[in-house]
């Protein structure tokens, strides 16, 4: 049997961790191996616990989960984060997906979806609330960076990987699927995002679902 994806939550309300307890332990591959009760608490319990995946609130006291967000990625951890709050809000999104988000999802969500959307996002894929998902191209257009309006001139490899990313498939399934190694595909989503003129994978997604253009390619790999 597979070792379960072990999880930590941070969230400032007592109801919804132990309602999140509860929802986590129907799944046996699913293990809660800490509670954080606020967004500082939540980075050193990152740190200290090394968790598969972790659990956000948006709205907390201390320090917003996007502050969170920031300081786990700066400090380099690479644990999937999904953001489970009662925002819709437009710039909630976009400000958590710009700051490396691996899914957005509402609480008033049914407890069976809940735990659908995180077996896929354990699995490398990004998840959003159905709700919220028509509202992501428009919340990271609004950027100041706007998409690039000549098409990328992307190698046949690059296009592959940016197809792949598409899909909501991590570095690893990538790189599994290509038949390369994960270094190499990192190497790839670092140029074409440079191509692209975006910042983040979840952009060239969007961007790539939006257009959906015939890319004209190098020749080479």
């Amino acid at each position: 049997m597979a070792n379960p994806c072990t999880i930590l939550v941070v969230d400032d309300h007592p109801l919804f961790r132990k309602g999140a307890a509860q929802l986590l332990e129907l799944d046996d591959g699913f293990e809660l191996i800490g509670e954080a009760t606020s967004g500082a608490e939540g980075v050193r319990l990152a740190a200290q616990l090394e968790p598969d995946l972790i659990l956000l609130d948006l709205e907390m006291p201390d320090m917003s989960g996007i502050e969170v967000l920031r300081c786990l990625r700066q400090s380099g951890c690479d644990t999937t984060v999904v953001v489970l709050t009662v925002s819709n809000s437009r710039d909630d999104l976009a400000a958590a997906m710009r700051n490396g988000a691996d899914g957005y999802l509402l609480k008033d969500l049914e407890p069976e979806e809940i735990l659908e959307k995180l077996r896929r996002a354990a699995g490398g894929e990004l998840v959003l609330d159905n709700s919220v998902s028509a509202m992501l191209g428009k919340a990271l257009g609004r950027g100041a960076e706007p998409f690039p309006v000549e098409e990328p001139n992307l190698t046949d490899r690059e296009m592959e990987t940016l197809t792949l990313i598409a899909e909501g498939k991590s570095n690893k399934r990538i790189a599994l699927d290509l038949g390369i190694s994960e270094g190499t595909v990192k190497v790839h989503v670092k140029n074409l995002l440079r191509k692209l003129g975006v910042h983040t994978r979840l952009e060239a997604a969007v961007w790539t679902l939006a257009r959906k253009p015939n890319y004209p390619t190098e020749s080479k790999h």
